[in-house]
């Protein structure tokens, strides 16, 4: 069978799991106990939801595809190299969750030998699905997702996160939004990429920049932008957008534009 069709027969069932764990992780967030943090780092945060969702989600997909693969953000790195490989990220928007901030997604691409070919974030808070399958195009909850027709950076507004680990660059970075900030409409920060890249190929963001990110962080999100329309790159404007750990998203018109003043600050 070809992959993509066989990930379309697992499409329903796929956002559902998704979206299940998503309004589990909302209805949990009355009884969270800060008690149950953990701290990976200062700014990095784990909580006992983040664990329990990810098990949920390993134990779902694993019964939805027999055999694939997962790379998550908490615990679970199994067998990678399969044709099928799950990239799980069961609570972005941690601290968000942690300081009652409704502004959090669970984010879940699938990679066939290595391609991205089905995403969703959902946001349960807005109870917004946003999803995607190689080749047939964005939805939010069912509905056909475009991004932005935003053709100058003058009346964009754009959305980037700031770094939780990484410093080494803070000083060239605080540059660039500042380059941004007097250039743009305005830059937002949610304090979950996921649903920065949901919000771009929603068109509600016009661009997303980012550096420090993981696979997890961004898999879901990237495609669901590039199957709306929109680009994905790194900084140094190639698709390795993992390996380099730096992001633009933009609905394409901005990304040269973008491109440029990143280069003026970082290269």
């Amino acid at each position: 069978m070809d992959p993509l069709t066989r990930v379309a027969e697992l499409e329903e069932d796929f956002l559902k799991i998704v979206e299940e764990t998503a309004h589990w992780a909302l209805r949990q967030r009355a009884e969270f106990d800060n008690a149950d943090i953990e701290y990976k780092g200062r700014n990095d945060l784990v909580s006992d939801i983040d664990r329990k969702a990810e098990n949920m989600l390993v134990e779902k997909l694993s019964a939805l595809l027999p055999g694939s693969g997962f790379l998550t953000e908490e615990d679970v790195t199994q067998n990678v190299s399969r044709d099928f490989t799950w990239v799980v990220d069961p609570l972005d928007g941690t601290t968000n969750y942690v300081h009652g901030l409704p502004l959090y997604t669970v984010s879940v691409a699938l990679k066939h030998q290595g391609e991205l070919v089905m995403g969703c974030v959902a946001e349960p808070n807005l109870r917004e699905t946003f999803s995607a399958i190689l080749g047939s195009g964005a939805k939010l909850n069912g509905e056909k997702l475009q991004v932005s027709k935003t053709r100058n950076l003058e009346n964009a507004l754009l959305a980037t996160g700031f770094p939780y680990q990484d410093f080494s660059q803070l000083g060239s970075y605080l540059e660039l939004l500042y380059r941004f900030l007097s250039a743009t409409r305005g830059v937002r920060r949610l304090g979950s990429a996921a649903l920065d890249l949901a919000y771009t190929a929603a068109g509600r963001f016009d661009s997303f920049f980012e550096y420090g990110l993981k696979e997890w962080d961004v898999a879901a999100g990237a495609l669901i932008v590039e199957e709306a329309g929109g680009r994905v790159s790194c900084w140094k404007n190639t698709g390795d957008f993992v390996g380099e750990r730096t992001i633009i998203a933009s609905n394409g018109m901005l990304h040269e534009p973008m491109l440029r003043k990143i280069e003026k600050v970082f290269w």
